[in-house]
């Protein structure tokens, strides 16, 4: 499953190069509409501690970063990754 997850992305940056930034709540509203939600997380920060979420949806590529971990719904597939680099 992860292996779709990073696909579905992958195309998403194939078919329009954009990866969509939103705020955390505009996140959670997408993750609500996906049938089978898959979502990439990383944590990072040396002094403040920030979640980066990625997902892919109607192929397009959504990205959120938080202060705090987000509560994602338990029929969430999560994928842990190291990292998440999103271009400028």
């Amino acid at each position: 499953m992860a292996y779709s997850a990073a696909a579905a992305i992958a195309q998403a940056r194939k078919a329009s190069g954009a990866i969509v930034d939103m705020d955390p709540d505009g996140f959670m509203a997408i993750v609500a509409r996906c049938e089978k939600p898959v979502v990439v997380v990383a944590s990072g920060g040396v002094f403040h501690k920030s979640f980066s979420y990625l997902i892919g949806y109607k192929g397009l590529a959504f990205h959120t970063k938080s202060k705090i971990e987000l509560m994602l719904p338990g029929r969430v597939e999560v994928v842990a990754a190291k990292s998440i680099s999103i271009p400028d």
